[in-house]
């Protein structure tokens, strides 16, 4: 199954949080382009993050984004 443009927003938004801490979040404001707020409210229905505008990783979306950096960190350009 290829990425679609939905999945491809969603990672980039899990991909902003800082891993190295579980107490620091991510707002992402109303004046965001429709597409990622959309993004933040899909990761929040897939229990991924606290709130459907950000928030907190819960622990699934923790284990999620790592594996997301790890994607990102194998695949940038050399």
């Amino acid at each position: 199954m290829p990425y679609t443009q939905d999945l491809v927003e969603e990672l980039n938004i899990l991909v902003r949080y800082n891993l190295r801490t579980t107490q620091e979040g991510i707002k992402i404001h109303k004046t965001a382009p429709p597409e990622m707020c959309a993004a933040a409210h899909r990761l929040f229905e897939k229990g991924l993050i606290s709130l459907d505008d950000g928030g907190y990783l819960t622990n699934l979306g923790l284990e999620t984004a790592k594996q997301a950096q790890s994607v990102l960190d194998i695949l940038k350009p050399i």
